[in-house]
Parts: C-alpha cells; sequence; structure tokens
C-alpha cells in the first residue's frame, strides 16, 4: 500500500502569489487614498475651516437717522371767489407755473363796473360841492360880512353923533330912536354875516359836512372798485396751481376753495420718526435726502421743526426739513415721497467695524467672534455710534484686531483660519 505525503514547499504556488499580488496593490491604493483625503481636508481637520474676517480699523464716522416721508411747500395757499358772481373766463390751467399778479378767474364784471362810475358820479358831485363852500361861498360870506361890518361902523358913528346932538337939544328923540333902530339892524346884519362866515370855513359846519360828503362818496367809490377788482382774482404770489375746481360759467361764492397754489420757494420735507430716536433729533440737524422717483440724486436739507407730541398710534413724531431754494432739484413736486438720513451725530478717528460684524447688535451685550491665534474667541464689545453701514467699537476691540463674519460655521473657542473679507 501506497501514500502520498504533502507538505511546505519553498516557495508559494502560483495561485498563493496571485493572491499575494493582489492584496499588495489594494493596500498601496487604499494608501494612496488616505494620504489623498489628508492633503484635502487634512488642514480644515487640523487647522479649522476657513473663515471669513474683517479687521476694524479707525475712520471717521457719521451716525444718521433714516426716514422716510414726502414733499410739501411750507403752505398751501386756497384760493376762492371775495363774491358771488358769474366765471367770465378760467386763463389757468392745473399744473400750471404762474407768478404773482397773473389772471386766474375773471368774474363776470359788468354790474360792478355800473357800481363804479355812479360812485365816480357821486364823488365828483360832492367835490363841486366843496370846492364851491371853498371858492365862492366863503370868499362871498367874507364879503358881505366886511361890508356889514362897514355899516355897523357907519349905523354906530350916526347913532353916536344923533345922542350927542339930542343931548344939545339939536335932535329930537324921534331921530334917536330912527338911528338906533338902525345900529340894531347894522348889528344884527354883522352877527348873520359872521354866522356865514363862520359855518363854511375851515371847521365850520357847512364846509365840513361837504367835507365829509367828499370823504364817504371817496369811500364808496373805493368800496366799488375794490369790489369790481374782486372779479379779476390774481395769484397771490409765484407757484404751482395744484388744484383746480372751477370752469367757465360757474357760479361762483365765497367760501368755496376754487384753486389751491403750491408758493415757489423752500420747500420741506415732512418725515415721521421712531419716537426711541427723539433724543437724537435736534433743532439744525443736517440731512441728506433723495427722492424715491430718483434715488441716485441726492440734495441736502437742515431740520428746522421737530413736535413737541408724539403721534400715539404710529409711536412717532413728526419732523419737517427745510431744503433752500438753491438745493431744491427742479424734479421735486408736492407730495412726492422722499427719504432723508439726518446726521445726529459725528466722530473722528474712530474704531470702528462693519455693522453685521457684531452680533446681538440691538441686545443687552452685542459681541463678536474675534480672531485670537488660530481660534475664534467670543469677545464682549462696547458699542458708539451706529453709521450706515460701520459702528463704532469703543469698547472691546483695538486697531488691527480681527471679528469673524456672522455667517461663518465656527463656533466660540474652535480653531479657524482667516480668510480677509472682500
Amino acid at each position: 500500500m501506497s501514500r502520498v505525503q504533502t507538505g511546505l514547499l519553498d516557495g508559494p504556488t502560483p495561485h498563493a502569489a496571485f493572491g499575494l499580488l493582489w492584496r499588495w496593490r489594494w493596500g498601496i491604493a487604499a494608501g494612496a487614498g488616505v494620504i489623498a483625503v489628508l492633503a484635502t481636508f487634512g488642514p480644515a481637520v487640523l487647522l479649522g475651516p476657513r473663515v471669513e474676517v474683517e479687521m476694524a480699523s479707525r475712520r471717521d464716522i457719521v451716525q444718521t437717522v433714516v426716514a422716510v416721508g414726502h414733499v410739501e411747500s411750507q403752505h398751501r395757499v386756497d384760493i376762492g371767489a371775495q363774491l358771488t358772481g358769474v366765471v367770465a373766463d378760467v386763463p389757468v390751467v392745473e399744473g400750471q407755473v404762474v407768478k404773482e399778479g397773473d389772471l386766474l378767474i375773471l368774474l363776470d364784471d359788468k354790474d360792478l363796473h355800473a357800481v363804479v362810475d355812479q360812485a365816480e358820479g357821486a364823488l365828483s358831485s360832492a367835490q363841486s360841492r366843496f370846492r364851491q363852500i371853498q371858492e365862492s361861498t366863503l370868499p362871498t360870506a367874507q364879503e358881505a360880512l366886511s361890508q356889514a361890518e362897514a355899516n355897523l361902523l357907519n349905523a354906530q358913528k350916526t347913532f353916536d353923533r344923533t345922542s350927542k346932538l339930542q343931548g344939545e337939544h339939536f335932535a329930537t328923540t324921534s331921530q334917536l330912536d330912527v338911528d338906533r333902530r338902525d345900529l340894531d339892524i347894522a348889528g344884527t346884519r354883522v352877527r348873520a354875516a359872521r354866522l356865514v362866515v363862520t359855518i363854511n370855513q375851515p371847521g365850520g359846519t357847512e364846509y365840513q359836512f361837504a367835507q365829509n360828503e367828499v370823504a364817504r362818496a371817496g369811500a364808496n367809490l373805493r368800496s366799488a372798485q375794490a369790489r369790481l377788482s374782486y372779479a379779476r382774482i390774481l395769484a397771490p404770489r409765484d407757484g404751482t396751481l395744484i388744484f383746480r375746481d372751477v370752469e367757465r360759467g360757474d357760479l361762483v361764492q365765497p367760501g368755496h376753495i376754487l384753486m389751491n397754489l403750491s408758493p415757489a420757494g423752500e420747500i420741506q420735507l415732512v418725515v415721521q420718526i421712531d419716537e426711541k430716536n427723539l433724543a437724537l433729533i435736534t433743532l439744525a440737524n443736517k440731512a441728506l435726502a433723495s427722492a424715491e422717483a430718483y434715488p441716485v440724486k441726492t440734495f441736502p436739507a437742515e431740520v428746522v421743526y421737530v413736535s413737541p407730541a408724539v403721534n400715539l398710534q404710529r409711536g412717532s413724531m413728526e419732523v419737517k426739513l427745510r431744503v433752500a431754494p438753491a438745493d431744491a432739484p427742479s424734479y421735486l413736486r408736492e407730495d412726492m415721497t422722499v427719504s432723508v438720513d439726518i446726521e445726529v451725530a459725528r466722530k473722528k478717528d474712530a474704531v470702528v467695524l462693519p455693522l453685521r460684524f457684531v452680533r446681538d447688535l440691538e441686545g443687552a451685550a452685542p459681541w463678536v467672534l474675534k480672531v485670537d491665534g488660530g481660534h475664534a474667541r467670543r469677545q464682549p464689545v462696547k458699542i458708539g455710534l451706529r453709521g450706515a453701514r460701520v459702528i463704532e467699537i469703543a469698547e472691546g476691540l483695538a486697531p488691527g484686531d480681527r471679528a469673524v463674519a456672522p455667517d461663518a460655521v465656527v463656533a466660540d473657542g474652535q480653531r479657524m483660519r482667516a480668510v480677509a473679507h472682500e
């Protein structure tokens, strides 16, 4: 009986050698993969993620309060009729620019002209009567007085002579009585003449009456002329007609607004400011404004009014800003929507950081993630002035310190690699 004895050979069989080769190749591939992963993700694992950072720097900062409002003239002029009448003509249209004194509305004025003519006639008659007193009645009365005084003097002399002769028995009593009567008549005529002179001279009743008649007739004429002028409704000042509610043939009456005029010159911007900013807004604050229709164009303005009361429903207060005529753009229109940035504070050489890099900005304890070596560290900060895009860091950061962007996925104390914000 025979048997076959097997044992280990000095080298592998062909099949075993192929297996070893296969495992060796997979080992090399796996090692290469590990090396590739480490090359790709090793820095992120070992050094932390790449995060955007911003460096705190020194610069001037301006704090502003932003508000939205509208354009409004300082006042608007309501135009109406001062008397009842029929409209004869309306030579202007809504939106037209007018000058002071331009005709806006013409009423039918035929009856008014007739009243003026009557008043002119009455004045002419009163003036003629007054001139008659000055030029005729008074001089005639003065001449009559002079003649009466002369007659009185003669009568007095005659009476004195007759009285003397009668005392010497050369004249009769009846002759003396005649002379006394003539003397009394002469005296009466002097008194009458003097009265006529008195009432017709300045300050006398006839003179005063005639003078008053002239004044009364003149007043009536001026009143009639004024009513006639009311038929021509004129522009009280330069401006733009922003409303018209009258047509030819309309019957108009006092108290009805026919037109509305926006005067030319200084305009103002009326905005609503949140009451939390009340302490920041003061008179003479400078501002930069822009119209919603022309957002890239700006113009200066100045705070001239701050409402003493807060609107309870809105929780806001009304603020008015003056726009000087030289600064007012030609495209501004009544009630146009505007946005204003009101400068409320300014500081030079402040430590600033972009607003978005400060966390919990509206909270009680704002903070930033500060770059500390290769780590992100939570750093409390005290904020100062707040600009449109940057904010003052009053305490907590120094110029050159870097802060991590708020959208970075990195926690307090985590390793990181800083990438400058572009």
